[in-house]
């Protein structure tokens, strides 16, 4: 009987620091598995985002068994695949791709499923009527359906990007008709923010290689939860001005975890340690309080 392998990878620009594989081996070790997985930073290789289809089909060539897509390339992937999971094409974006024996490519969203349990998960009992939304590309898309799934009754999205929080806004509100989903502007946020139940921020602002915060944390209140999906470093500013603000907050460490959960499950047929998966990030993350 031969011996079976795997081989992962994940895509993106500045994945270099990222604790992705490491979760992913150390949990695969712990199935008793032989499960490789690799970082393939776009940034250090000094390769475009443009370059995801090759990408795509060098790792089919070479014998991958699957990647994980992050920024800037879940959106971009889409129309290199030659199949879509339903809930991938829901969202048009893609965060895992997996490819068969025959070289076919097909694409998964595990950032759904991974915030949403996150979310129940790492906030119990938190109100999520009222949420703004932070980020309206491939992650926010994700975020943004979560939410409404789970019973969000008003939700704003603020890009950078005008055009792209308002065509995400129509999309959501044609997908959730019950809901009241509208774009809004950053210039707005005090207004916004005193009057919602949480925030979640889903764009780049806080990564090693994008450093900063996505807001003025003088809008944060202790009324406010304040959920970040950025988890290298763990402790944002974001997320330290929310703490100091007396605010509930969860790191983007839970939805990394669900997210690695969800991707071992769907390559292998394994049912991994979540708890276990847990421990091992914060392990990873601070290996002194572990």
């Amino acid at each position: 009987m031969t011996h079976r392998r795997y081989l992962l990878g994940l895509v993106g620009a500045g994945v270099g620091p990222s604790l992705t594989p490491a979760i992913h081996m150390l949990e695969a070790r712990a199935l008793g598995l032989d499960y490789l997985y690799r970082a393939i930073d776009l940034t250090a290789l000094g390769m475009p985002p443009s370059e995801i289809g090759p990408l795509v089909h060098y790792a089919a060539a070479l014998g991958y068994d699957a990647l994980n897509v992050t920024h800037p390339c879940k959106q971009l992937v889409v129309a290199h695949l030659d199949e879509l999971d339903p809930a991938a094409a829901r969202l048009g974006a893609v965060n895992t791709v997996i490819f068969s024996a025959g070289g076919q490519a097909k694409g998964y969203n595990t950032d759904h499923t991974g915030f949403a349990t996150a979310l129940a998960t790492g906030l119990p009992g938190a109100a999520t009527e009222s949420v703004v939304q932070i980020g309206a590309g491939g992650a926010g898309a994700a975020v943004g359906d979560a939410l409404l799934a789970a019973g969000t009754e008003q939700l704003v999205l603020v890009d950078a990007d005008d055009e792209r929080a308002a065509a995400l806004a129509r999309e959501l509100g044609t997908r959730f008709p019950g809901a009241r989903v509208e774009a809004g502007q950053a210039a707005k946020l005090a207004v916004l923010l005193a009057a919602a139940d949480g925030v979640v921020h889903c764009t780049p602002t806080g990564m090693a290689d994008h450093p900063g915060i996505p807001l003025d944390p003088a809008l944060l209140h202790p009324g406010l939860w304040v959920a970040d999906i950025v988890y290298r470093p763990l402790e944002t500013a974001l997320l330290s001005a929310a703490r100091s603000a007396g605010c509930r907050v969860l790191h983007g460490g839970h939805m990394a975890v669900h997210q690695a959960a969800d991707t071992l499950r769907l390559v292998t047929g394994r049912e991994p340690d979540v708890t276990r998966m847990l421990r091992t990030f914060a392990g990873l993350v601070d290996p002194v309080r572990a």
